[in-house]
């Protein structure tokens, strides 16, 4: 990428204010992307983007630029811009670049780039076949498909000096159903740390069945009744709740602000014995997982939550200085133009010894929330609403009628508060996060749930 000595200069540079920390990272990066709707091939994309993010501390003073320009002449020229924004002092100095070795936990055995697109296109036409296929209702069908391949070099003043290589492959399904009037959509999207094998190894038939199912399901699914009810909740991407009402209140971006209702409070009890929650980064080919956090340090897994105490938080290298501790792996950027900071990658609830039919047998009257869908939260609070894209009604203990237009209305920290059952099934699901450093892949996880109540909105009263 760029010489040892060449990093070793923009690293003094960076201090010559008076900072007391500079950091690179270094990035090169391409992306395959192709989008199938209406049986015809819309989009084919590939790019590539590279590029330079400086940072420096002093103190509690975080200052980050960043750059196309890698010569040395723009890269000194760049570091010295934003020094200027220090005034620390005398000049930092810096530690000999030591090189770190890492050991790959994530198989890859078919680089994407290396894959002719007429063969990912092949795989697309099958995928969109299966799914129209599935019945005469099936009206339009997307197959979104991305691979990413990441080369990062990072060194500090420290005497950091780690590189890596990321490969993510995703194939996304949308699957909408008509009939009269009624129009319902459909979706999976899985996705790993993986090569092109991936992808061909998916069992499409699933993935695209059931992106199809549940659009055919809901189209004929009653009005959702409105209340306030036990509500189960299915394992894989049902955990999209707690990581974004519970998750990023316990990533230092806000517990270190005290911009959290998890702020100081480890030690405390804020779920039941039965709920364990974790954040794992170092799942092997799971598609939030790494080897590397964006600064560096060797992912790990977090227990954040054992047996309903909270215990830890997910720190990074600048909010670990503000919350005098230690780093947890857990610092996250989209790309060189966005400053790191904490942030999740597998986050899931641990399984339990519960099964589904003792939990819906226990359920006298609720709703069973089979595919979660999008929602809103608020950070600060937790409060968060979301839709849920295949739901039933559960009565006398047995899953009833497909219901839709139900809405999960709570709080994320007292919803944690009320799981009483957790299944023994845990499954994780692929989706991108948005946070202040940008979008992520991460995983959400969790087994089948029940929570005692949570607020139902629905377009049927009760």
């Amino acid at each position: 990428m760029i010489k040892q000595s060449v990093i070793e200069n923009v690293l003094e540079a960076a201090l010559t204010t008076g900072g007391d920390f500079s950091e690179l990272f270094i990035e090169d990066k391409y992306v395959n992307s192709l989008m199938l709707r209406d049986n015809k091939m819309e989009q084919s994309i590939s790019g590539r983007d590279f590029g330079i993010g400086i940072r420096i501390f002093c103190g509690l003073q975080s200052i980050y630029t960043y750059t196309n320009d890698i010569s040395e002449e723009g890269l000194l020229a760049a570091a010295k811009r934003a020094a200027l924004a220090i005034q620390g002092g005398a000049a930092g100095t810096i530690h000999p670049l030591q090189k770190e070795l890492i050991t790959p936990i994530h198989k890859i055995l078919k680089i994407p780039n290396s894959v002719e697109h007429a063969r990912k296109a092949a795989i697309m036409r099958q995928t969109n076949d299966i799914a129209r296929n599935y019945d005469e209702r099936i009206s339009q069908v997307g197959i979104r498909y991305l691979d990413e391949a990441q080369h990062i070099l990072i060194a500090n003043s420290e005497g950091k000096f780690v590189e890596d290589t990321r490969i993510y492959s995703r194939l996304s399904i949308q699957a909408t159903a008509c009939e009269g009037n009624e129009m319902q959509t459909g979706f999976y999207g899985p996705g790993a740390h993986a090569g092109f094998e991936f992808i061909e190894n998916l069992d499409l038939q699933h993935y695209a069945g059931e992106a199809a199912r549940i659009a055919v399901t809901m189209l004929h699914a009653d009005e959702c009744p409105s209340g306030k009810f036990p509500v189960i909740i299915d394992n894989e991407f049902g955990g999209v709740i707690f990581h974004e009402a519970c998750g990023h209140g316990l990533e230092a971006t806000a517990v270190a602000k005290n911009n959290s209702v998890f702020a100081n409070r480890i030690g405390e009890k804020v779920a039941p014995d039965i709920v364990t929650y974790i954040d794992d980064g170092t799942l092997p080919n799971e598609w939030g997982s790494l080897n590397i956090d964006d600064e560096g340090e060797k992912s790990q897994k977090n227990i954040l939550i054992d047996k309903g105490i909270l215990k830890g938080y997910l720190i990074d290298k600048f909010n670990a200085r503000r919350m005098n501790t230690a780093s947890t792996g857990s610092s996250r950027r989209q790309s060189y133009r966005f400053s790191p900071t904490s942030r999740m990658t597998n986050t899931y609830i641990a399984p339990g010894t519960s099964t589904p039919e003792e939990i819906i047998a226990a359920t006298e009257y609720g709703i069973y929330a089979k595919y979660m869908g999008g929602g809103q939260v608020n950070p600060s609070t937790g409060d968060y609403n979301f839709a849920v894209m295949e739901a039933y009604t559960v009565k006398d203990g047995k899953i009833d009628r497909p219901v839709r237009g139900a809405t999960l209305i709570g709080n994320g920290a007292k919803t944690l508060q009320r799981v009483d059952r957790v299944r023994n099934n845990l499954a994780h699901g692929a989706g991108m996060c948005g946070s202040v450093s940008g979008s992520l892949p991460v995983n959400v996880g969790q087994p089948m749930i029940r929570v005692s109540e949570i607020t139902v909105g629905g377009t049927k009263g009760e």
